[in-house]
């Protein structure tokens, strides 16, 4: 239960992804403080667990993953939980600024900066924190350990190893 995907089908993160762009939205424009708790229980259940405790990742890998036309692309689990965990942060942060100190134009502007990297991920599948996580990975502060799929290219895309015939 309390374990995180890997690999993780990048539909079903795609789809995530757009839930958490209209809740954004939502909030945003009707000015409704009280979607930013889903928002927030979101990240930080899947962040736990997966999608196991999150409705929106029991859609996404339920209903919507299994019916896009195609194989799975799968992608390494460790970046994208590190990209649920800038969510948590983010979604957190702007509860703490309504809630906790009554900053409304700083929460939408934190609910706005996520919605915009949420964007990216389900209309691009660009994965701000996957990308941060691969930096951090580079510059050490990640072991490679953590991830040996996201450290080795060569288990994901067998043709660029060594002994591979040429």
């Amino acid at each position: 239960m309390f374990s995180f995907p890997n690999p993780v089908n990048d539909n079903a993160a795609r789809t995530v992804a757009t839930g958490v762009v209209v809740m954004c939205v939502a909030a945003i424009t009707f000015r409704q403080h009280w979607i930013l708790f889903p928002l927030a229980y979101g990240f930080w259940a899947r962040v736990v667990s997966g999608p196991t405790l999150s409705p929106l990742g029991q859609f996404a890998t339920r209903v919507v993953a299994p019916r896009v036309p195609g194989e799975p692309r799968l992608v390494a689990g460790p970046p994208k939980r590190f990209a649920q965990a800038i969510g948590v942060a983010f979604s957190t942060t702007a509860l703490v600024l309504w809630y906790g100190l009554g900053l409304g134009t700083a929460t939408w502007v934190v609910t706005a900066m996520l919605a915009a990297a949420a964007f990216l991920e389900a209309a691009f599948g660009l994965c701000l924190g996957c990308k941060a996580f691969g930096v951090l990975m580079k510059v050490g502060v990640v072991p490679d350990d953590v991830c040996v799929a996201c450290a080795d290219i060569s288990l994901r895309h067998p043709q660029l190893s060594r002994s591979a015939p040429r």
